[in-house]
């Protein structure tokens, strides 16, 4: 095996090679590199542009297709074209039930905490998964134009992505062959290609204004010695340039007197439509009249009308930018600089809002679609160790975490995470009863414990015996400049608590921590296939555990029949937890809840008649 060195101040491989950045986006992503000249650049392969549509096909035979030509798909063959999957990254049921409605493809929902699936077919897919697939698409894409392997990325996220989100894109990453060395605020990413943060000297407050295709957020952030603090964020998931097409859309259907019913079952025209909005959209940046024609449907619009049509909207994001001042307690004054990102602040109105509002001219000289990718290139460069002119703060170089069910690693602080720092999440019991619970402290980057270093352990006593699911237990990790790490758990209900005290680097010698983060790079997708294997027989055994229980409980509530057709399909559950197809075992816990769920809601309605009996509501 060949020798790598490794700069242990970060944890990364010092070799020859590449390091892109990422711009992993809802509508679009992209990726770019820092070429010759030492300048970043976005990468064009092939000719078929700078910008991938964040959009899976999956075809009949198995086939699947990223990006552009997948893109077609969106309206042929809806139910199995995955699109805005970074919406669901790291999110569980609960959290898009109201958005359900807004993706034309199965999401399970299992009624649980447990983290989004999606069903195409007879497989199952998870968002990360996904994003894998629109990630490997990228790293081939580089590999293409560059004409040279690409194993190493920083990529981005918005500010608001919580441990959870950040975990999974790392995931991502990793499953598509990918060494993620930093996971990156994407207003961070966009300061730095504008050269905001790079000078250590520099104290600056900026607002960064990123209005996406789908998606709008705005990040204050306090740069101080090269350390981007995020004072506050605000925004909507579910408003963009998008909206703005829309819009017109509807404006032109009033005009033209069409049918919306009949609209909406004519999707070739829908798209017409739509792409003729974006296109009149795009055009008031250089004309003030669009005057055209679909069939016999009149596509006519003047830019005023336009600017009429939107400004609620844009009125919408001066309003976020309004309460993100205000949860940062800062007033508009307090504001050195203003960045524009995402494709739809070319939009006039909208940069006279904001330039209205701040009081300040706005910086969009970079391309706003492009700005986020670049910045990530240029934070690839720093953790290259080639700017020398910019102080690497120092990082952890291996991955922090805890042994969960199924003996799989949680990394709670990831390699390179600037020291001291500090990181947490919340765990529960997974038995009925249980008044103990083991926390076992790894180190090392392997999807399973028994692969990596084990540094401490020790037993979080006297929880309240309730049943499982119920105690909610935060492990919060902090490590300090020294390299001292302080594990500490806490049942938030009772206030039980125990902590422990590690050196993660003691006694472990810079080959072996080389030769960790080789074997984490040879066996990624191994790690990867292994740990979804055992998170899906995880979930499958809880099931069987939630579900007998319920009918030991409530079994003179439910018919023969249905006790018998459950414990025909626990035990199909049961031969699918013995292979090692996580997709079979995903579609027997499907099939198992789709079947329970009728009568656990019928149960549900009778205890809740029954508690109601004799009370009235006003």
């Amino acid at each position: 095996m060949a020798k790598v060195s490794i700069n242990l101040a970060t944890g990364s491989l010092q070799k020859e090679e590449i390091i892109v950045g990422i711009d992993l986006g809802t509508t679009n992503s992209l990726v770019a590199f820092i070429n010759p000249d030492k300048n970043p650049q976005v990468i064009n392969d092939a000719g078929k542009g700078v910008l991938v549509p964040s959009v899976v096909h999956f075809g009949q035979t198995g086939e699947v297709t990223v990006g552009n030509d997948a893109k077609n798909y969106l309206i042929t063959d809806p139910q199995n074209t995955i699109f805005s999957v970074k919406r669901l990254l790291g999110r569980s049921y609960h959290d898009i039930e109201n958005y359900k409605d807004f993706f034309s493809y199965k999401v399970i929902d299992d009624n649980t905490e447990s983290l989004v699936k999606i069903n195409v077919g007879d497989k199952f897919y998870t968002p990360i998964d996904l994003s894998a697939l629109i990630l490997k698409e990228l790293k081939e894409r580089a590999e293409h134009a560059l004409k040279t392997p690409v194993n190493r990325a920083v990529i981005t996220v918005p500010a608001y992505f919580n441990d959870s989100q950040r975990q999974a894109t790392r995931d991502a990453g990793k499953l598509a062959g990918l060494d993620v060395l930093r996971i990156v605020n994407e207003p961070t990413a966009a300061s730095l290609a504008y050269g905001i943060g790079l000078n250590p000297e520099e104290t600056k407050t900026i607002a960064v204004y990123d209005l996406g295709g789908g998606t709008f957020d705005v990040s204050i952030l306090q740069i101080q010695n090269g350390i981007f603090e995020v004072l506050a964020t605000n925004g909507d998931t579910f408003l963009g340039g998008d909206d703005f097409d829309r819009l017109i859309v509807d404006y032109w259907i009033e005009k033209n007197n069409l049918d919306k019913a009949e609209l909406a079952n004519n999707r070739e025209l829908s798209q017409q439509l739509r792409l003729k909005a974006e296109e009149a959209k795009k055009a008031f940046a250089h004309q003030s009249l669009v005057n055209d024609k679909i069939g016999d449907i009149w596509c006519t619009l003047d830019r005023n009308t336009f600017n009429e049509l939107i400004l609620p909207k844009v009125q919408q994001t001066i309003t976020c930018c309004q309460n993100a001042l205000r949860d940062a307690k800062l007033t508009v004054d307090q504001i050195d600089e203003v960045v524009m990102v995402g494709g739809s602040t070319r939009t006039a109105l909208v940069k006279k809002m904001v330039f209205e509002f701040f009081g300040r001219k706005v910086h969009d000289e970079v391309n706003p679609d492009e700005v986020v990718a670049l910045g990530a290139a240029i934070q690839a460069d720093i953790m290259a160790g080639n700017r020398k002119d910019i102080l690497l703060l120092d990082v952890t170089p291996l991955s922090l975490g805890i042994e969960t069910m199924g003996g799989l690693m949680d990394v709670i602080i990831p390699r390179n995470a600037k020291v001291p720092t500090k990181a947490g999440r919340q765990y529960t019991t997974s038995v009925d009863g249980q008044v103990n619970m083991k926390i076992a402290v790894y180190q090392g980057e392997r999807d399973l414990v028994k692969e990596n270093r084990k540094l401490a352990e020790f037993n979080l006593k006297g929880i309240p015996a309730m049943p499982a699911g119920f105690p909610k237990i935060d492990i919060n990790f902090l490590l300090n400049a020294d390299g001292i790490l302080k594990v500490q758990a806490i049942e938030l209900r009772s206030g039980v608590k125990q902590e422990i005290e590690v050196k993660p680097t003691y006694g472990i010698t810079d080959d072996q921590v080389e030769q960790m983060l080789m074997d984490s790079i040879t066996h990624a997708k191994d790690d990867v296939s292994q740990r979804m294997v055992i998170e899906a027989r995880t979930e499958g055994e809880q099931m069987i555990y939630t579900v007998e229980r319920f009918l030991q409980k409530h079994g003179s509530s439910v018919t023969q029949e249905e006790t018998a057709a459950t414990h025909q399909y626990v035990e199909a559950l049961k031969a699918a937890l013995a292979t090692d197809d996580k997709d079979l075992i995903h579609k027997k816990i499907d099939e198992l809840n789709e079947l329970t769920r009728p009568f656990a809601e019928r149960l549900m309605d009778q205890a809740i008649s029954h508690a109601m009996k004799g009370k009235s509501i006003e």
